[in-house]
């Protein structure tokens, strides 16, 4: 298996002197199954790089995952060469809008209308299938499988266990730790924190031992206690799930818009100082990378 990271950003593409050692796209990783297929988790501004490689050696068959339809995470789509040309065969993976009780086309579909962009899907060349998915449901694309874990975010948020050949990996999407939104004292307090621990035991079970963990670390600590309830973790507490899970390497990646190379140095060097001795193997995600498995 080999992950390629075509876009480690969050919220929206940043491009400039200061972003050239991590990147400035939004969220799209490369994986690739041997010679045997070609999977996509998510579709941010990073996808439209992957697009143009794939361009040049069509026809194309990939299947992309799409964590949530956020627009960090979808933005790049419509810029997906291989859409564009028929012979070419895309399948698009993805939760339900549950406020709209429609599937992932139509989530998608709305990118591609007059207000928004010039093309309509019924333009699109290629041939495009569209897969709702539900939690904890298994896709067998028959080289590889993709598991389904609903993760804690302000919309329907899958994360991915993608398994092949003896080895795996794990993408949380955008993701915030389960906490209890009652206080001591208050009558719910303790069901509610029951339901956190199980969440919690079963987001560890599923990771359990992955060979690659990639997870969203937009915050510190620090900042992460102003902007609870926001939808993302903090790079200290996806070390230690990191810790928990058995996870033997972990990338920390959905990198905060603000930050630049030299903020992102600063952060990385403190948590290898503060985690010295851990026994943890761990990177800030870096676009362009590629990791064998």
């Amino acid at each position: 298996m080999r992950v390629r990271l075509r876009g480690t950003r969050g919220a929206i593409a940043v491009p400039g002197e200061q972003t050239v050692v991590y990147g400035g796209n939004t969220t799209c990783i490369e994986v690739r199954c041997g010679d045997e297929g070609l999977i996509v988790l998510d579709a941010g501004t990073g996808i439209r790089s992957l697009g143009q490689e794939l361009a040049a050696s069509m026809p194309v068959t990939c299947h992309v995952f799409i964590t949530h339809t956020h627009w960090d995470h979808i933005s790049g789509l419509p810029f997906f060469l291989p859409l564009y040309s028929a012979g070419n065969s895309v399948a698009i993976y993805g939760p339900p809008d549950p406020l709209a009780l429609t599937g992932i086309e139509a989530v998608l579909s709305r990118q591609l209308e007059y207000p928004h962009f010039p093309v309509r899907v019924a333009e699109l060349k290629a041939d495009i299938e569209y897969h709702t998915l539900f939690d904890r449901q298994t896709v067998d694309l028959g080289f590889a499988t993709v598991s389904t874990l609903l993760m804690n975010h302000p919309a329907p948020d899958f994360g991915y266990r993608v398994d092949y050949g003896g080895k795996s990996l794990f993408f949380t999407g955008d993701h915030e730790p389960v906490f209890n939104v009652y206080h001591l004292g208050e009558s719910e307090f303790e069901d509610y924190g029951r339901i956190v621990a199980e969440r919690d035991r079963d987001l560890v079970k599923f990771i359990g031992g992955v060979d690659l963990l990639i997870a969203d670390a937009q915050y510190t600590a620090e900042e992460y206690e102003q902007k609870k309830g926001w939808g993302h973790s903090s790079a200290e507490w996806v070390l230690d799930l990191a810790r928990r899970t058995g996870a033997k390497h972990t990338l920390l990646t959905h990198h905060d818009a603000v930050r630049t190379d030299a903020d992102l140095d600063a952060i990385l060097a403190r948590l290898q100082e503060e985690w010295k001795g851990a026994g943890l193997r761990f990177d800030l995600a870096r676009e362009g990378r590629v990791i064998e498995l």
